[in-house]
């Protein structure tokens, strides 16, 4: 949702074992069941076998942030070249009941969220219906406005790369304590205001930084384009374009993630007790972060979307098109609501990470079309944070 938000919580996300401004969170360790599961034609039987009786290296990743890192749960897919599919878990759904996680469960994927947004920017933009460098003002006219704040100087390009200068909103009061606002309805554009009351970061186009209000802003532009809700077009444009039948954009209102799935959890940073955070009302994060998904439907909608299936050569270029985020990470650059990460095997993968008060992922596409994404039930700390980071970097180096 809010990956890399300033303050204890950016869909969040903090790379490299954490980044300024986040939650710092010592989890509790979780005597887990650890599991995998196989999701392949029946050529791949003999192979399921061997990895259930002798743990391959993305299983023992999974298995290592349950047991040594205390997370209460880990869930993998791995697409390999061939176009196969292997499901993995670790550790429990629910720390009351004990009870077994489901293979490829539905989670909050967070900021993930954003390279939806994105892509159905860049097609309104293939559309002519948005130009990339026009002033956010032609679109929302009077909208941002504050110290240092103009939409008349801030592009469309800016929001979508994090280099408008914008505040981000989920350092305001407001958000300081997740656990007040778990079942609190948000209108986009309070939001917004949030993120005004304070400075901008910087001039715009001056640097690199990670802002969720870029996007909710984003989401604003195209509801005013089309006429229709942000969730809407996502669906239409995209989750119904390439069949991602377990993934849903929540209505207003709606609190639950409807499918199978693992229970996430928030350390409270007041007390530190373990919260449930699996039902939420998402409007917190909205455009930025609302998504509900499976760790397999984000391999498809990265490979689709890498693949050239929802946007046009010269957008998808564009959307490819990436400025430093050393923020992120050593290597890390990020395009318009796409990340690019080095891999230790050579080469890059693409995709966006993203957190939410109860779930963390990451993952992408590699350019020869190795896919995985990796999901864990809590916010990790930081040793666990990068052993999140290392374990989607053994997946896609095979």
């Amino acid at each position: 949702m809010y990956e890399h938000a300033p303050t204890r919580f950016r869909s969040l996300r903090p790379r490299q074992g954490g980044r300024r401004r986040t939650v710092s969170t010592a989890l509790a360790v979780v005597a887990g069941i650890l599991t995998v599961g196989v999701l392949a034609p029946p050529s791949a039987t003999a192979a399921s076998a061997t990895a259930v009786s002798r743990p391959d290296g993305v299983q023992r990743s999974l298995n290592a942030l349950v047991r040594d890192d205390g997370l209460p749960a880990a869930l993998a897919a791995v697409k390999g070249r061939d176009g196969r599919t292997r499901t993995y878990t670790a550790g429990v759904a629910d720390l009351a009941t004990k009870a077994k996680v489901p293979e490829d469960g539905q989670v909050r994927i967070g900021s993930s969220t954003k390279t939806f947004t994105a892509v159905v920017v860049l097609q309104l933009v293939g559309e002519q219906r948005i130009d990339l460098d026009a002033a956010v003002d032609t679109y929302l006219p009077g909208l941002l406005r504050g110290d240092g704040i103009d939409g008349r100087h801030i592009t469309v390009r800016q929001l979508l790369q994090h280099t408008s200068g914008l505040p981000d909103y989920m350092a305001s009061p407001q958000m300081a304590d997740f656990t007040a606002v778990q079942y609190r309805y948000s209108e986009p554009r309070e939001l917004v205001d949030m993120a005004l009351a304070s400075k901008a970061d910087f001039t715009p186009g001056a640097k690199w930084e990670y802002s969720n209000t870029n996007y909710l802003v984003a989401g604003l532009i195209i509801q005013k384009v089309t006429g229709r809700p942000v969730g809407e077009e996502i669906t239409r444009r995209v989750i119904d374009e390439i069949g991602l039948r377990h993934t849903y954009f929540p209505t207003p209102g709606d609190l639950t993630v409807h499918e199978a799935h693992p229970e996430g959890y928030f350390r409270n940073p007041a007390d530190g007790s373990l919260h449930d955070f699996t039902e939420m009302d998402s409007s917190m994060a909205w455009a930025t972060g609302a998504i509900v998904s499976t760790n397999t439907d984000l391999n498809r909608f990265y490979t689709a979307l890498l693949g050239g299936r929802l946007l046009a050569p010269a957008q998808l270029a564009q959307m490819r098109t990436t400025v430093p985020a050393d923020e992120l990470g050593p290597g890390i650059r990020y395009g318009l609501g796409l990340e690019s990460m080095p891999l230790s095997c050579g080469g890059v993968y693409w995709g966006h990470g993203g957190t939410t008060p109860g779930y963390r992922t990451r993952g992408g596409v590699t350019e020869a079309g190795r896919a995985a994404s990796i999901t864990v039930t809590t916010i990790p700390p930081t040793a666990a944070a990068q052993h999140l980071e290392d374990a989607v970097d053994t997946a896609l180096c095979g």
